[in-house]
């Protein structure tokens, strides 16, 4: 996983486009709600809700991120690169 949440919960980053990021979590998050966490580089996460939808046993949770810094983004980024190169390559086999 991506992220683990301070509150509990895991979360696999699905999307990102400028400050718009999408996770698919262990747990739900209300819109409005600020979840935080930490990459599993060590960066830290904090995200403003804007929708929470249930897809099979996880929640795709859309949102915005707040006060990430370069790293942090650039992290996720290439976290979201590697999944989508990942899923281009099984495609090709």
């Amino acid at each position: 996983m991506d992220v683990r949440w301070s509150r509990g919960g895991e979360a696999e980053v699905t999307a990102l486009e400028g400050d718009r990021i999408a996770v698919l979590s262990t747990t739900p998050s209300a819109p409005g709600s600020r979840p935080e966490g930490a990459l599993a580089g060590g960066g830290a996460v904090r995200l403003k809700v804007a929708r929470c939808r249930r897809q099979g046993d996880r929640f795709l949770v859309e949102g915005r991120l707040l006060d990430a810094t370069r790293d942090t983004r650039a992290e996720i980024a290439r976290l979201v690169a590697d999944r989508a190169e990942g899923r281009a390559a099984s495609r090709g086999s």
